[in-house]
């Protein structure tokens, strides 16, 4: 066999399972589409549910995408069909941590860009596998409460994460979660409600603990039951702080603005933390807004703080220089 027939067989592959991959990618809801648009490289698009996903809304409206444009605000709306994208490191080497991403948008929308594919390109750059979870919005309705579908959604994409944690090269007890605003509420319920499962058990995964070994917070919201700076006694029932303790809760990163009307949020699910002894961090910073994501100085420096949180916790490794710094004297 020549070269030049040899390389025109290796092109000629190429090209059908690049068509097959196109063709495979057709076939997704909107906004698998987009995230695979945005992130490429990353493993195929797994729906996290065999059939219809548990308490299932009738006659779900069909799943769309706005803000398409690079510059824009993505956002996804009317999921009914819940996926994760994994994303492995490609640049650096892998660590073996993971981080499942949870975007924002007030259980109504996904903001999947912003708040999800920029934070998973930023986990990759640590040596993080990331872990877009598209959870389903809007809010339920009914006799469900706003993060109903959304917990279910993130106990069943943990377990699957620790399920598939050797095909992926993941570390099962270095799996974190990462939310922002309802994401963060969504991230920082599954950190108190992961005792049992809220939806009747599928597989293998779903015996598999579905608790987060640490999480990150960004401007989250609704994690006390008030607006404002006041009131910080008054926690969310849902993330159950008469139970907090340092067995039972993952340690835990916060971000907030002060310029944000939500920060009582996290400050206050910070307090109820450290009245548990769960060891947990707090950033405030002067400005930034809500829903910036890693775009509005100086909030986006929460970035840094938490990827030094991270090493610190041994969760990942510290760079070689700063490993050696901290030995001398």
């Amino acid at each position: 066999m020549t070269k030049t027939v040899l390389i025109l067989m290796i092109l000629t592959a190429a090209a059908a399972m690049a068509a097959a991959a196109d063709k495979d990618n057709a076939n997704l809801p909107a906004g698998d589409r987009a995230i695979r648009n945005m992130l490429p490289d990353s493993e195929p698009t797994l729906a996290i549910w065999p059939g219809q996903a548990p308490d299932a809304i009738a006659k779900p409206k069909t799943e769309t995408v706005t803000g398409a444009a690079p510059k824009s605000v993505l956002r996804i709306r009317d999921v009914s069909r819940p996926t994760i994208t994994v994303c492995k490191p490609k640049d650096v080497p892998a660590n073996g941590a993971a981080v499942i991403v949870c975007p924002g948008g007030g259980y109504s929308i996904l903001a999947a860009r912003k708040e999800g594919a920029d934070i998973v390109r930023w986990l990759n750059s640590l040596g993080v596998t990331g872990v877009l979870l598209k959870y389903r919005v809007p809010r339920p309705g009914g006799d469900f409460k706003k993060h109903h579908h959304g917990l279910q959604d993130a106990q069943r994409a943990m377990g699957i994460v620790r399920h598939r944690a050797k095909d992926w090269g993941i570390d099962p007890n270095r799996v974190g979660i990462l939310g922002f605003s309802a994401g963060g509420h969504l991230s920082a319920s599954l950190c108190n409600n992961y005792d049992k499962r809220t939806y009747k058990p599928v597989d293998a995964a779903d015996k598999l603990s579905c608790k987060p070994d640490f999480a990150v917070l960004v401007y989250p919201a609704y994690l006390k039951t008030t607006m404002g700076y006041g009131d910080f006694e008054k926690i969310d029932p849902l993330q159950q702080a008469d139970k907090m303790s340092p067995q039972r809760t993952p340690p835990t990163f916060i971000a907030v603005s002060q310029a944000d009307g939500y920060a009582g949020s996290g400050m206050a699910y910070f307090v109820a933390l450290s009245k548990a002894k769960v060891p947990a961090a707090l950033h405030v910073y002067p400005g930034g807004g809500h829903g910036t994501g890693m775009r509005a100085y100086p909030l986006s420096r929460w970035g840094k703080e938490a990827e030094q949180w991270m090493r610190d916790a041994k969760i990942i490794p510290h760079a070689e220089g700063a490993a050696n710094a901290k030995k001398k004297p």
